[in-house]
């Protein structure tokens, strides 16, 4: 762990959690949009999404939010959309997985030497979190990034992502100016950028699966 991790998991007030209780109260229109999820989907996952992979891997790949259908759903980081499948997909070819990924959380799949955290927990209104809101849910990625000893890498996939892990590893936005395929060193830790893996990205041509491999082909080499 890097000092700058320490120091900021030892100037929060809040304990070492690193994903929200079911019934987090702390950011009310998050709530009552989970609420208004749960009478009408009572099926589904409908609550904060916690961290997937083992805590003692070398990579963090952070996402935005929980995404309706997906996670939200299933209860599993970018499982059931799009984006999971585009990542997951990546994830085996370069050997952070390993078996089978088929949309759902009971698949079998495990990651390798990697782990899959949000910045904010809860699914957020059109996939929008509030500013309020990532400031909010950050002290549970400053947790997760705090009980990673063997943390080396960071995969931010999106601005707000890359926005939110620049404070935990005490970077100014100055220094590390967010922009797809950039590397950003941290003291041991390096911070790789990507566009988010979103249909919306992909459809519209900004981020192509060849410039998403790009980004893990070169986190794959690093490691290695």
């Amino acid at each position: 762990m890097t000092t700058s991790r320490s120091e900021a998991a030892r100037s929060s007030c809040q304990p070492l959690t690193v994903v929200p209780d079911r019934d987090c109260p702390l950011c009310p229109r998050l709530v009552a949009f989970r609420e208004a999820n749960r009478a009408r989907e009572p099926l589904w996952h409908n609550a904060p999404v916690a961290p997937f992979g083992d805590i003692t891997a070398r990579l963090l790949i952070v996402g935005l939010a929980p995404g309706m259908q997906g996670a939200n759903r299933t209860g599993r980081p970018f499982t059931g959309d799009y984006a999971g499948d585009l990542l997951y997909a990546t994830l085996l070819e370069y050997g952070f997985a390993k078996g089978s990924y088929q949309a759902r959380p009971d698949d079998g799949l495990e990651l390798v030497d990697c782990r899959i955290a949000n910045a904010v927990h809860c699914v957020p209104p059109q996939n929008k979190p509030l500013p309020i809101e990532i400031n909010t849910c950050r002290r549970f990625l400053v947790a997760n990034l705090a009980t990673m000893p063997n943390l080396r890498a960071i995969v931010a996939l999106g601005r707000i992502a890359h926005d939110s892990v620049l404070k935990p590893l005490n970077l100014k936005g100055s220094q590390a100016l967010f922009g797809h395929g950039a590397v950003h060193q941290a003291g041991s830790l390096r911070l790789y950028d990507s566009y988010h893996c979103s249909r919306y990205n992909t459809n519209t041509g900004v981020l192509t699966p060849d410039m998403f491999r790009s980004v893990f082909a070169k986190v794959k080499a690093d490691l290695d």
